[in-house]
C-alpha cells in the first residue's frame, strides 16, 4: 500500500516539503510505502480540454505530469500539500489537480476510493481558501478525506519555521496517522 504525497512548492526543501516529510514520516511508521514527488524543477502546463486523454489513457500534454499519473494509479492515496501564494494554491498545483482528475474521469476513474486530503502552509493566511479550493478535486473525484483535530494548515515563512507551529504540525501528523488507518482498514 502506498501514498503519493505531490509537494507543490518550488523550493527543494522549503516549509511545504518540511510538513510533508513530517506526514510521511507518521504514514510510513504505520507500514505502508510513501513517495513525496516535489514539484521543483517540473514543467506542469493547464489543461487544453483536447479531450485526447479519452483515447490516450493519459494527458495528451508532454510535460513532467503523466509520469505523476502512472503513479498516482497505483497507489492507494494521495496528499497534495501547496503554499499558498495571494490566498490560493499555486497555480502549477491547481493545474495538475485538474489533468489528473480530467484523466481519470475520462478513463477509469482510477482516483476513486483513493484516501488523502489537502495541506496548505502559509505565512499569515489563505489557508482556508486553499484548502476549500483544494478539496473540491477530492470531492469530485470520488475520493475519501481523511480530517485530523484542525484544518491540515500550517504556519511558517522563513525556511523551517513551520517546526514552530506544534499545532499545526501535530494536525499534520494525526492527518496522516489518519490516512494510512483508512487505507488499512479498505484493504483488509
Amino acid at each position: 500500500m502506498k501514498v503519493i504525497l505531490l509537494c507543490g512548492s518550488p523550493r527543494p526543501s522549503g516549509n511545504t516539503y518540511q510538513v510533508l516529510e513530517e506526514c510521511a514520516g507518521v504514514i510510513e511508521d504505520q507500514g505502508l510505502e510513501v513517495e513525496i514527488i516535489p514539484f521543483v524543477g517540473k514543467k506542469i502546463e493547464s489543461c487544453i480540454a483536447c479531450g485526447k486523454c479519452e483515447d490516450l489513457g493519459e494527458c495528451s500534454i508532454k510535460d513532467d505530469l503523466n509520469s505523476i499519473i502512472a503513479k498516482l494509479r497505483e497507489a492507494e492515496g494521495l496528499i497534495v500539500g501547496t503554499p499558498v501564494y495571494f490566498g490560493t494554491a499555486r497555480g502549477d498545483v491547481m493545474s495538475a489537480l485538474q489533468r489528473i482528475g480530467k484523466v481519470s474521469g475520462a478513463n477509469d476513474n482510477f482516483l476513486s476510493w483513493k484516501v488523502g486530503g489537502p495541506i496548505a502552509v502559509a505565512r499569515r493566511g489563505g489557508h482556508t481558501s486553499t484548502l476549500q479550493e483544494m478539496l473540491m478535486f477530492f470531492f469530485i473525484n470520488d475520493m475519501i478525506v481523511a480530517g485530523s483535530t484542525y484544518w491540515n494548515m500550517v504556519f511558517g515563512h522563513a525556511p523551517g519555521e513551520v517546526q514552530d507551529d506544534e499545532e499545526g504540525m501535530n494536525t499534520i501528523r494525526r492527518f496522516g496517522y489518519n490516512v494510512a488507518a483508512l487505507i488499512k482498514k479498505i484493504n483488509e
